[in-house]
């Protein structure tokens, strides 16, 4: 994670001060419910909240942790230089570092989603408002890279909405299963804390208690919440992909906004880059390569070991941060796209006519030629468009086989633009729903 593609709300969820504030805040509330269980003296339990107002040192627990080697004793023994050594001494009683590391982690992962789904409502915005700007806008679609047949900008638009939209739906089933926390000792198995201080602790901190910890929360819910980072990354860089295709000089039906004393390049004054959506490609595969280790992070040693915890102290920031400003740059991308219509007319009909090739295959097959054989008649015709730069329609108008199948007019009829757009609205009826 470096700043250049970092935004403050994100990043500072990941500040060593956020840490050690909500580890306070765990520690607290775990106090607060043994008083009220008895375990502990009630004056002990408010004692710690004298601290509730303190800006934690981060120097003084890292220079603690530099003789003592574990964070969360430094960190306790911090609390204690600001509560008192003597109403300190309950703190963190029967519990053990995980409990208070992975409930943690788990309430970062959860701020970090709702700024992820936040940002994904902007996106989706963005496009939704410019598929309904140009549903009727016309364009070649592309298979292999190879002009297939019309589509329009509009439904471009709204199938990238859909894919964000199922991402949505993805990220917050995935902010659900990690919304847990643990509070249950050594193990898991509540010996020394009461199950009670994990309800009370989890209730106050918006979460749900895991429902069967080991020494550590089960990190499947969290190889699902990488993975799903992942799928929306991947789904950034289906989007940059297609703009940068669109961008190339010999296609230029959109590119990316180009402002006002911009420079493409240091060597051409000519050029105007598609820099953001490249930028976007790489961005999307920071944020995929969490994905792999976080797997790895499932299988671990019998109740515990740390073997997940140094990946997890990198792809927590690296991931959600990445992948927040990938979103908003993304909506940025959008949001000033510039298409040209025209330019899109132009490379369909490059090929003079060649791309309402089925009709026409399909016109024969009605009309009683075989298959075989309407397929043969029209690759024939076909072919000249490709290597002789003849006019597709010309050519079946003058085709004999042809005419003996279908009138001038009927041939005519299947160079319609119309026909190809006449479902649009049934499919943005179903991204965007009726009316």
């Amino acid at each position: 994670m470096i700043p250049r593609y970092a935004r403050p709300e994100m990043t500072a969820i990941w500040e060593p001060a956020t840490k050690f504030r909500i580890w306070y805040e765990i520690e607290a509330h775990a106090c607060d419910a043994m008083a009220d269980l008895g375990v502990i003296p009630r004056a002990n339990a408010e004692a710690v909240w004298k601290a509730k107002d303190v800006d934690f040192d981060v120097a003084r627990i890292d220079e603690i942790e530099a003789v003592t080697k574990h964070d969360v004793i430094a960190f306790l023994t911090h609390l204690a230089e600001h509560v008192g050594s003597d109403e300190a001494r309950f703190v963190h009683q029967g519990m053990t570092s995980s409990d208070v590391l992975d409930t943690t982690f788990n309430i970062q992962l959860k701020r970090a989603a709702d700024l992820l789904l936040a940002d994904m409502d902007a996106l989706l915005a963005a496009l939704k408002r410019r598929a309904f700007e140009h549903k009727d806008t016309v364009r070649i679609g592309r298979s292999h890279g190879i002009h297939a047949e019309p589509t329009t900008m509009g439904l471009t638009f709204a199938r990238f909405y859909a894919e964000m939209d199922r991402n949505r739906n993805r990220l917050e089933k995935a902010k659900f299963e990690i919304e847990t926390g643990a509070i249950s000792g050594a193990v898991g198995t509540f010996a020394n804390v009461d199950p009670r201080v994990e309800e009370h602790v989890c209730a106050q901190l918006g979460l749900r208690p895991e429902p069967i910890s080991t020494q550590v929360i089960p990190r499947d819910r969290h190889a699902m919440f990488f993975a799903t980072l992942g799928v929306i990354a991947s789904s950034i860089e289906n989007i940059a992909t297609e703009i940068r295709h669109m961008q190339r000089t010999e296609v230029l039906e959109a590119e990316e906004f180009f402002s006002k004393g911009q420079k493409g390049s240091s060597a051409m004054p000519h050029k105007r880059n598609p820099v953001l959506t490249e930028n976007l490609t790489g961005l999307a595969r920071l944020v995929r390569s969490s994905v792999v280790p976080a797997l790895e992070n499932v299988a671990l040693w019998h109740e515990r070991d740390i073997s997940h915890s140094s990946v997890e102290r990198g792809i927590g920031p690296d991931a959600t941060v990445h992948l927040d400003f990938a979103l908003a740059r993304l909506t940025g991308v959008i949001d000033k796209l510039v298409v040209y219509p025209d330019n899109m007319l132009a490379n369909m009909n490059k090929f003079r006519g060649l791309v309402m090739s089925q009709r026409v295959l399909l016109a024969l097959t009605q009309a009683g030629v075989s298959r075989e054989d309407a397929y043969r008649l029209v690759q024939r015709n076909a072919m000249k468009v490709w290597e002789e730069g003849k006019d597709f329609r010309s050519e079946l108008l003058a085709d004999a086989e042809v005419r003996a199948a279908l009138t001038e007019a009927e041939i005519e009829e299947k160079f319609d633009l119309g026909y190809h757009t006449k479902h649009v609205d049934t499919i943005f009826a179903r991204v965007f729903g009726e009316g």
